[in-house]
């Protein structure tokens, strides 16, 4: 039973650290629960999505992770952009 609550506090602790990263709350809680202490580490070490740089679709104007080389809105081909979008 003592196993359980801390499996379902560190999946809730690294839950929440995943989503204020920017990543999927229930992914980061079924690590956390599984690795309880692990999981909650990794969470905390794992990069901000919030802070990746930008850029425009050049077809549709969608604004897209610089990464992505498809456009999720349109399936366009993306070039590498004149322009780079930063939030900040």
């Amino acid at each position: 039973m003592q196993y359980v609550v801390l499996a379902v506090f560190f999946g809730l602790s690294a839950g929440v650290i995943g989503k204020i990263k920017g990543s999927s709350f229930w992914i980061w809680f079924a690590i956390g629960s599984v690795i309880p202490v692990l999981g909650t580490i990794a969470a905390l070490c794992y990069r901000s999505e919030r802070d990746e740089p930008r850029r425009e679709c050049d077809e549709c104007g969608r604004i897209i992770p610089l990464t992505d080389q498809v456009c999720r809105g349109c399936g366009a081909d993306q070039e590498m952009p004149e322009r780079v979008l930063v939030r900040g």
